[in-house]
């Protein structure tokens, strides 16, 4: 760690070195023979009320980043072998290139019960395929499976020591699957407790452990030794893939157009445990089949490369979920070296005040032709790049340096940020040219994440001045484009951040419409340059893009009010095939906590009144069949406990939110709550799909979802859910 050089220290090996605090003060470094050592001393210097610096960035951590070590390095030295595993010896340590295919398998196992034992296991590569299963191989084998690729063990000892020999046999670089850390290595962790046996399926025999999260809300992490584990859903999540639902089910279908081999009962356990005793083999196929669909939705996603990408971009290592303010760190922090200074540790005093958000235009709500919307390409980093934005800038602003807001101001020259965004902004530009998504995306929210990681007291460079001068230059900048284009004629009917809608009257073409949306987005951009150049003097970084041409588009009110709606709008735009598409954003349409009608139905409104379809028989029969049950397959609640159930308050007959008192149902019999709860309404209020004993209650979703979901829309062609298709509730 570091220290001010007037500040005494009772550990360690002092030096003095040629750095200094953001402010300028000489420091020296500390050295310790342990990480424990550098702890107390910290805490003994705090106690004392004294500052470190840099005392929080872990030894591993510090080691590569001071050698610009991210995805791949170079060991030069004399090694030597043991069990397969080259040992070295204070060896010299190189940031290196290296493009290498990483080999994969996928995990999956089946369980008597999420707390019971094992009773098959699967693994596939895209090579290799195998399952293991306890019990006895059926009196004839029916070819559901190859009969060499499933293996019959006496026990679940005797399957355990089948699997570990099978990973090693295979010896993957990566180990995936769906929820693999948080249930099949926790299991297999448990299950070989239980049974003696070391959990050793890392590289050369060594032994693999699963950390649990601090709390209910952290994940947990799989350390195995010579393998990175990537779990499907959070590396989905990590690339920014959404979906309603992060079940291997749904994504599968989303994804691939097939999912899972068990589908349509709401006791898939019960299932399994069927199959182990009547149908052996299709189980077998169940088992491999859920690995195979893990392998094509990495494969169709391009996870592993995503990964890989983040870590050569980052220096995190692949199966990192998160990390922002650390990859921040290892990025920033040499460069801060390499000029002379050293960074504070991580404040860890009282909360401090935020920085104002995104600047969100009042909407006009309307039902329009001809819309053309506009975007900022990469709105903040590009504030960044073009204001100089930058800690050290900000500590050293120079003579003449580019002002800031709330009195910070920034250094023309030297600045470490803008230079790293730069040179982000033009590895994605390539890897868009070239076609490699993976890294075009990595870049992406790498950049992304720069604001985000300035505005948290999380990061080391916390200064509520660096993300203030990032989002009020983004107001100013959206507000100087709304002045741009009414100054054209053309009304502002919604902004949001870095994005702008213009209605465009007069009836033009959609080619002329086209062209003159390009021609506008250059315009601003160029009128920009010069107005910053002029008053900054610095070259502007800034681009308006011309988006998308929308035919019809429709901006709501804000629910019980006459006030336009942020967030929430949809289009119907021209496809590059021709086709037209319907583009939602915001609405229930595209919202998983609405149930499938709703959103189902107004999409479907949606469609019809953007494209001047009739409506109104369509919308009264869907009535008609909700009210006789037709549709009870589409009413399902889903919804996710965010906490533990015993959290909220309130019981079923205190009311209290419906998945919950659905929840509580459930945990009654089956023992811990589950996360995400499948639940109707019925006459007897919210009631689990499992346990649902009451009738459905078809009114409510009548006047609860379908009403306020077609509500979005028909007031803007001058009627209403009631006037349409109220009155036939009265029917039944």
């Amino acid at each position: 760690m570091f220290v001010p050089r007037d500040v005494r220290t009772f550990d360690g090996r002092r030096v003095q070195r040629p750095l200094t605090t953001l402010r300028g003060e000489p420091v020296d470094a500390v050295y310790f023979r342990s990480q424990r050592r550098l702890v107390d001393e910290r805490r003994r210097l705090e106690d004392a009320g004294q500052t470190t610096l840099e005392a929080d960035v872990k030894p591993a951590d510090r080691f590569l980043m001071e050698r610009f070590v991210t995805g791949a390095m170079r060991i030069e030295g004399e090694p030597r072998a043991s069990r397969g595993v080259l040992h070295f010896d204070s060896p010299r340590i190189k940031a290196g290139e290296c493009d290498v295919a990483l080999s994969m398998v996928a995990l999956d196992l089946e369980t008597r019960g999420l707390d019971g034992p094992i009773i098959a296991a699967a693994l596939a590569s895209r090579d290799r395929e195998a399952v293991i299963v306890h019990g006895e191989p059926p009196p004839r084998w029916r070819g559901v499976l190859p009969r060499e690729a499933v293996r019959f063990v006496r026990d679940e000892r005797a399957l355990l020591v089948a699997l570990f020999e099978e990973i090693a046999r295979a010896d993957p670089d990566v180990i995936s699957g769906w929820n693999v850390v948080e249930f099949d290595l926790a299991v297999l962790e448990a299950r070989a407790r239980a049974a003696g046996l070391p959990f050793a399926i890392g590289r050369a025999g060594e032994r693999a452990r699963v950390i649990a999260g601090a709390t209910s809300s952290q994940p947990s992490v799989a350390r195995v030794p010579g393998r990175v584990v990537l779990d499907g859903v959070a590396t989905l999540r990590s690339a920014t893939h959404t979906f309603d639902r992060f079940t291997l089910e749904h994504v599968s279908r989303e994804l691939l157009g097939r999912g899972k081999e068990i589908r349509h009962t709401h006791d898939p356990v019960a299932e399994i445990l069927r199959m182990h005793a009547e149908d052996v083999e299709s189980l077998a196929l169940y088992n491999l089949e859920d690995c195979r669909l893990v392998l094509d939705i990495f494969a169709e996603a391009d996870l592993l490369a995503f990964a890989m990408e983040r870590a050569r971009l980052t220096g995190l290592a692949m199966d990192r979920q998160g990390g922002s303010v650390a990859a921040f760190d290892h990025l920033y922090l040499p460069r801060l070296h390499r000029r002379g200074r050293v960074a504070p540790d991580v404040w860890r005093g009282p909360d401090v005040t935020a920085s104002p958000g995104g600047h969100v235009l009042d909407s006009v709500p309307g039902l329009y032709r001809d819309v053309l919307s506009f975007d900022f390409r990469s709105l903040y980093p590009s504030i960044i790049r073009t204001f100089r934005i930058d800690p050290l800038g900000m500590a050293v602003p120079g003579d003449d340096p580019v002002a800031g807001e709330d009195g910070a101001s920034f250094a023309r020259e030297g600045a470490i940020l803008p230079e790293l965004i730069e040179t982000l902004h033009d590895a994605r530009s390539a890897a868009m040219e070239s076609g490699n998504k993976a890294l075009s995306r990595a870049i992406k929210i790498l950049m992304n994440s720069f604001y985000g990681v300035l505005g948290t007291p999380g990061c080391r460079f916390f200064d509520p001045r660096l993300p203030t001068s990032i989002t009020r230059k983004g107001h100013a900048i959206i507000e100087r484009a709304r002045v741009y284009f009414e100054e054209q004629g053309l009304p502002v009917i919604y902004g949001d951040t870095d994005s702008l809608f213009v209605h465009v009257q007069g009836g033009a073409g959609e080619e002329a419409l086209g062209a003159r949306g390009h021609a506008l987005a250059e315009g601003l951009t160029r009128q920009l340059a010069e107005e910053i150049a002029r008053e900054h003097r610095v070259e502007s970084r800034l681009e308006l893009r011309f988006e998308s041409h929308y035919l019809r588009f429709l901006m709501p009110t804000t629910r019980g009010s006459e006030r336009g709606s942020k967030k929430r709008y949809a289009g119907l735009v021209r496809r590059a095939d021709g086709a037209p598409e319907l583009v939602v954003r915001g609405l229930e349409a595209v919202r998983r906590d609405w149930t499938p009608l709703a959103r189902r139905v107004q999409l479907e409104l949606l469609r019809r009144v953007l494209t001047d379809t009739p409506y109104e028989d369509w919308l009264r029969e869907i009535v008609r069949d909700v009210s006789s049950g037709a549709l009870d397959h589409e009413l399902v609640y889903r919804k996710r406990l965010r906490r533990e159930l015993d959290d909220y308050a309130g019981g079923r007959s205190s009311g209290g939110a419906q998945h919950v008192q659905a929840a509580r149902m459930l945990a009654d019999d089956d023992g811990p709550a589950r996360r995400e709860i499948e639940y109707v309404m019925t006459t007897r209020g919210p009631e689990p799909i499992e346990k649902r004993a009451a009738p459905i209650d078809h009114g409510h979703y009548i006047d609860k979802q379908l009403a306020p979901a077609c509500d979005v829309v028909l007031p803007f062609v001058g009627t209403s859910f009631a006037r349409v298709a109220g009155a036939q509730t009265s029917l039944f």
